[in-house]
This record gives structure tokens, sequence and C-alpha cells, in this order.
């Protein structure tokens, strides 16, 4: 009987092993910044970032026009919407980094998952 239950607490070992391996260290910033535009709502993330490199764009060809301008009215006719789509850009893209954060969130809740079921096999296996 006792052999059976170091055969399975090897077995639990190794597997716990490749999960770890698996996991392995941290992922570099553009690996992260890449996985938030995979899975279920990948799309939408992608889809933020168009509409977000389009408003900079624009924002910045704005603010070029605002600083060419050569009387008052022109300069308030580009520069307030230079102003706004750099924000709107700006706030665009803040909307990406939550999912960034959740990602890393997750991942350190897994790798915490895995080591307290590791103690818990520990524990049982010495009572």
């Amino acid at each position: 009987m006792r052999d059976i239950d170091r055969m399975i607490d090897e077995a639990i070992y190794e597997e716990e092993g490749e999960l770890l391996r698996q996991i392995g260290e941290e992922p570099g910033f553009f690996s992260q910044f890449f996985s938030v535009f995979g899975g279920r709502t990948g799309w939408v993330n992608v889809l933020l970032m168009v509409v977000q490199t389009v408003l900079f764009v624009a924002g910045v060809w704005a603010a070029w026009m605002f600083f060419a301008a050569a009387d008052p009215v022109s300069q308030l006719r580009f520069g307030l919407p230079a102003a706004v789509l750099l924000l709107m850009a700006l706030m665009l893209k803040m909307m990406v980094w939550p999912a960034f954060q959740t990602n890393r969130l997750l991942r350190e809740m897994k790798l915490i998952q895995l080591q307290l079921a590791r103690r818990g096999d520990v524990e049982g296996s010495s009572k």
C-alpha cells in the first residue's frame, strides 16, 4: 500500500513540476502586452488600439496645424481639437491597461494556487 502512495506522490510531483515549468518566469513586457490582444475579448482591445492610433494621428496633425497657424482664430480652430483628440487617445490607451494588469494578477494567482496545492500535498503525505 505504501508503494502505491509513493508512486502517486511522485506522479503528482512530476505533474506540478511540469506546471511550474509552463508558468515559468514572468514574461517580458512585449509578450504581456501582446497577450492582451488574445482571448475572447482580444478583438475589443485591438479595436481600441486602432481607434486610439487614429485619434492620436489626427491629434498630432491638428497640433501641427495649430503651431503653423498665424492668427488666433485658426489657432483655436486647430488647438482645441488637438487637445481633445490627444486626450481621447490617452483615455482609450488607458482602457487597455486594466486588462494588462488583470492578466498579470491571474498568472500570479495561478502560481499561488499551485503552491498551496503543493503544500497541501506535502502536508497530506506526511500524516
